[in-house]
């Protein structure tokens, strides 16, 4: 299809068949019956046409046409040329659409929605009927559809004084419109994606201010200060120069509230026109319970505290005690009876405290933002921009946060608001004195007669009256510990059939609890223990092994991995421990145990399991799983990679994908639990299966999914293989953490670990070794500017690629010796070898592989000056990477293509790529390549006159290749001294 609106249905006289008529004027003056273009003539003809498109329906006498087209020198025959003009069109059209009146012209009968112009003008009315209503994301969506309609210059290729004038018009109303869609962009928190916008269009509308507000207002949003004050420099200078004027008063406003640091620049505004937007109030609270109990005196003393909070900078109280004490079914009652206090809304959060992988204050901080309305794109990456974002947006606000289950103080105060007005409740195992400024209180244990009271509203006021005496027995036993008489009143409620006395005899007995209900850990592990032993004995089995993975959850498919059961029985087992709240459902086909259960499941394994080295043998199960499945995903996305038959084969099967997006699926959502599985594997001196995992996943530390977690888990990796004295596993590691540090741009620690490799590769036969390290070798001495030796080193890898059979690794380092002989200026075999690397590729049906070869031929081609050909190489590359969501080498492409805009010449659209270049990268890739796409976008700025900002990314640039030590600071600083001397 066309793009060309459609209309409702018309009826051609006599006919029965429904026809579709409708025209452009926003871009080439067009027309069409149903999908059929219909001939508009010559260039004069359709200045006719749109000239009475225009009119919409009214009618334009014969001397104003012939104005419209000829202006004030119209040929002789001019109205005879109108005439027939008009008969053509009125035989290419419907009959009754071209109507003859008053000795002129009209179209008419037209369906509504017929003329593009009329669809993008009740597009726009729509879209600020939402706007006005307060729905951003309504007005944008449909704002974007109105664009949308504008299909190149409007009425192209039509002449006369008309036209002209209402190419003007449509242009500025055209303007207007993407203008207002950027304000909403803005207001929406879409900063990062909108500066690449906006500043290809300060490119080509260098005088128009409210663009440049808008460039000024993301940029500063998204953190880039000094561009922003660099962008207003530049619009004085230019303003000056070719109008002799100042900037208008909004602009200097706007600069003078960026060197100010406004924090009401820090948040999208309201909408000028319309009801304001109802701030969001977010209610994260749990559901308080309906019996809770007794704990007056704690409510009374926490509840003053949270009354303070108006006339306080920050109200904070810390509630400390054991396991199951009651910490946070205090906190929230609590918590529900002060909302009142705080009407902008109340957040909550389990920090995961007490188990081993406590959440992380960043990731939090980002959940807290989203809660409170910050767009994604607007939440920065490190815990201190976060913490800072997160203190601005409740400012002002009066928001109560409870913070479950910390670990410490450290983690607790990057989430504290400190604000006037606002308050916190913290509950934790430990007593955090070291919280400045903190209300401690220290949780016990019930008294007996609160324990009594509990137990009774849940089991019924007339079932317990009859047994007090058992009734006090039970409470006795689960230590009154609320958690553990929740447990034990529950069970009792849900049978019908027990009395007390019969809870109260299987409490008695000392097989049934933990060391008679001690006070810590075994206190809770007792309360637990009443539901794990009515559990029968396959059930208690799953129990007890499914506790011992170190994974934040567990799939249905790595369960049965564990278990060594068939999937079907894995799944009937986890849902009856689902059933009996041992375990929760975290989404379909996942399980997870809470901290404290997943505690007492490891303790029951340690006691229960027997052989006892069944549950290293389901340890190992799971490795072996996940191992299986990352080489899958390795082999479906690697044809003809020989890696995985280098890899140590388990006992245990993995899964099988159809396709490579079902793979890379497997892997990203797995990632945690892959990775947590080679660290506890690593720490239960099994490295070399770890490592080997970790190899085969390669694809989460070069795309950024999981990096930092990757290169824990590949250092502990290495440090085991190293103490256990496994040189395979410890050159692997080593190859992994290369890997690692490459994808950061961490190149002296990539190339201090791939020596070290080296030099283990000497000392045993490991083709796998002896093929990656020399080729990580090379490129490492690339980047660094050791080309000859580089290509020594890639010569080596692909000699030793081919005599294992690696077809695929062998066009890796065709691919990888292209980079080495390009640097050295050896363009044309450079080109040779990146094409035999492709070809080698593609006959293997490699696409992701495929694209890192279409980049590298990219790379030659641009240098032999084939430029068109390169971008249509990096553009294959780019598509396929974004697909594979290889974000490292999806930002590189966009980079690549920018250095070939702007040799080009084309530096508008080679600021807006290296903009997107940024984007892609962020936190991703290192500073050395950040400050290579802050150069080039430098470069581009600075061909478009925006002198001042072009300054500022070179000087970031400047300062990142000097903390590096890189060469590169010596053309950044040649390039920053023209401009100073400017």
């Amino acid at each position: 299809m066309d793009g060309a609106p459609r209309v409702p249905e018309q009826r051609r006289p006599g006919s029965e068949e429904p026809a579709m008529l409708r025209f452009s004027v926003l871009g080439p003056v067009r027309a069409w019956r149903d999908d059929e273009q219909l001939p508009t003539g010559s260039p004069q003809q359709r200045a006719l046409l749109a000239a009475l498109l225009l009119r919409e329906g009214r009618t334009a006498t014969a001397a104003e046409l012939i104005d419209a087209l000829w202006g004030e020198e119209p040929p002789s025959q001019a109205l005879a040329a109108v005439r027939t003009y008009a008969s053509r069109l009125r035989k290419a059209l419907d009959a009754g659409v071209l109507v003859s009146e008053s000795g002129g012209y009209a179209v008419r009968g037209l369906a509504e929605g017929a003329l593009d112009l009329g669809v993008a003008q009740e597009l726009a009315a729509q879209a600020e009927k939402a706007r006005g209503a307060g729905d951003l994301s309504h007005a944008r969506e449909v704002l974007g559809r109105a664009l949308a309609l504008w299909d190149g210059e409007v009425l192209a290729g039509v002449p006369g004084p008309y036209a002209e004038a209402q190419r003007v018009r449509l242009e500025e109303w055209r303007l207007q419109l993407l203008e207002s869609r950027l304000d909403m962009d803005l207001e929406q928190g879409c900063h990062a994606e909108a500066v690449s916008e906006l500043t290809a269009l300060t490119a080509a509308h260098p005088l128009r201010e409210r663009l440049r507000e808008l460039l000024m207002l993301a940029l500063y949003r998204s953190g880039r200060q000094a561009e922003a004050l660099a962008v207003y420099a530049d619009t004085r200078r230019l303003l000056a120069d070719e109008l002799g004027v100042d900037p208008r008063p909004g602009l200097k406003e706007l600069q003078q509230r960026i060197l100010q640091a406004d924090p009401g620049l820090a948040e999208p505004s309201a909408p000028v026109t319309g009801p304001a937007v109802t701030p969001v109030r977010p209610a994260q609270l749990p559901a308080t319970v309906p019996d809770f109990t007794g704990r007056s005196a704690f409510v009374s003393e926490l509840g003053e505290v949270l009354a303070s909070a108006e006339g306080r900078v920050m109200a904070v109280s810390a509630l400390a005690g054991i396991g199951g004490v009651g910490k946070t079914t205090l906190a929230v009652h609590v918590a529900h009876q002060a909302r009142s206090a705080f009407p902008d809304g109340q957040l909550y959060v389990d920090l995961q405290g007490a188990g081993p992988r406590a959440a992380e204050p960043e990731t939090v901080l980002g959940s807290f933002l989203r809660a409170l309305g910050t767009a994604d794109s607007a939440i920065p990456d490190s815990l201190e921009e976060r913490a800072a974002l997160y203190r601005s947006v409740l400012d002002g606000r009066r928001v109560l946060v409870l913070l479950d289950n910390a670990k410490d103080a450290a983690q607790v105060r990057p989430l504290l608001p400190g604000t006037e007005g606002c308050a916190a409740l913290v509950t934790s195992r430990v007593r955090m004195v070291d919280l400045a400024g903190a209300h401690l209180v220290d949780l016990d244990v019930m008294s007996p007669d609160e324990a009594l009271q509990l137990f009774t509203k849940i089991v019924g006021e007339e079932r317990v009256a009859s047994e007090r005496e058992a009734a006090l027995d039970v409470v006795a036993a689960c230590g009154f510990l609320p958690l553990a008489i929740r447990i034990a009143a529950s069970r009792l409620a849900a049978r019908r059939t027990w009395t007390v006395s019969v809870l109260a005899a299987k409490l008695a007995d000392e097989r049934r609890r933990l060391d008679e209900l001690q006070a810590g850990d075994l206190a809770v592990k007792a309360t637990f223990e009443l539901g794990y032993g009515a559990l029968e004995p396959a059930q208690a089995r799953a129990f007890r092994l499914l506790g011992l993975a170190d994974g934040p959850d567990i799939s249905l498919a790595a369960a049965a991995a564990v278990l060594d059961l068939p999937a079907e029985e894995t799944e009937d087992l986890l849902e009856s421990l689902v059933d009996t709240s041992l375990l929760e459902s975290a989404a379909p086909g996942r399980y997870r145990y809470h901290d404290l259960v997943r505690l007492y499941a490891r303790a029951c394994a340690e006691r229960d399991e027997w052989p006892p080295n069944e549950r290293e043998a389901a340890m190992s199960r799971l490795l072996d799983f996940y191992l299986a499945t990352a080489a899958a995903v390795y082999a479906i996305e690697r044809p003809g990679d020989r890696l995985v038959d280098h890899l140590e084969h388990g006992e245990f099967p993995g899964l099988r994908f159809d396709n490579r997006h079902e793979a890379q699926d497997w892997l990203y959502s797995e990632a945690n639990c892959l990775l947590a599985c080679a660290s506890q594997s690593v720490r239960s001196g099994d490295p070399r299966r770890a490592v080997d995992l970790l190899w085969a996943a390669k694809d989460l530390a070069e795309s950024g999914a999981a990096a930092r977690d990757y290169e824990a888990a590949a250092t502990a990796a290495r440090d085991a293989a190293r103490a256990a004295g496994d040189v395979q596993a410890e050159g692997r590691a080593r190859t992994t953490l290369t890997d690692a540090h490459l994808a950061a741009g961490r190149f002296a620690q990539a190339d201090d670990e791939v020596s070290q490799a080296a030099a283990l590769a000497q000392r045993i036969s490991d083709p796998a070794l002896n093929c990656w390290v020399p080729n990580h070798r090379g490129v490492i001495a690339v980047y660094g500017g050791r080309h000859a030796e580089g290509a020594v080193h890639l010569q080596e890898a692909l000699t030793n690629f081919r005599s294992d059979g690696n077809l695929a690794g062998e066009a890796n380092a065709l691919c990888n010796l292209s980079r080495s002989h390009l640097a050295m200026g050896h363009t044309s075999s450079a080109i040779e070898l990146a094409r035999e690397g492709v070809g080698v590729y593609d006959r293997l049906g490699h696409t992701l592989r495929g694209a890192n070869g279409r980049y590298a031929l990219g790379l030659a081609l641009a240098q032999a000056g084939e430029l068109t050909h390169a971008v249509e190489q990096l553009t294959e590359a780019l598509e396929v990477f974004r697909d594979s969501r290889q974000r490292l080498w999806e930002g590189m492409a966009i980079f690549r293509i920018a250095e070939i805009l702007l040799s080009e010449r084309k530096p508008a659209q080679a600021a807006a790529h290296a903009e997107q270049s940024l984007a892609v990268l962020r936190g991703i890739g290192g500073d050395w390549r950040r400050g290579n796409v802050l150069t080039v976008l430098g470069r581009a700025l600075y061909d478009i006159g925006h002198l001042d900002r072009a300054q500022a990314c070179w000087r970031e640039a400047l300062s990142i290749y000097e903390d590096l030590g890189s060469p590169e600071a010596t053309e950044v600083r040649g390039l920053l001294l023209p401009v100073a001397a400017a």
